[in-house]
């Protein structure tokens, strides 16, 4: 894990409030055709919509969280699905911990 990448996708509050979703998709996101929201992921026209920006924005933002690895990205269809890589988070809040 690339801790400048990990801090760069942390520095920007819509990508905080997209992880902070994720922890508990079904809470925050409506049911969608393909996929699991747990299981596999939430697509990203849902995340779009209550983010309240374009595809484009989107795809930017979670470009950024996948390449910081916090988000994996699964296909199903034509949809993109993303989740939280827990096992990368924690080991980031543990790297933060030693750290400092």
């Amino acid at each position: 894990m690339n801790i400048v990448d990990a801090l760069k996708a942390l520095g920007n509050d819509r990508r905080l409030l997209i992880l902070d979703w994720l922890k508990d998709p079904r809470a925050h996101f409506r049911e969608q055709v393909d996929g699991d929201l747990v299981d596999d992921g939430v697509c990203g026209l849902l995340i779009a919509e209550k983010l309240a920006v374009s595809q484009p924005t989107l795809s930017e933002h979670m470009r950024i969280l996948v390449q910081a690895e916090l988000v994996t990205a699964k296909r199903i269809k034509q949809w993109t699905l993303y989740r939280r890589n827990e096992p990368k988070i924690a080991a980031l809040k543990s790297a933060f911990a030693t750290e400092v």
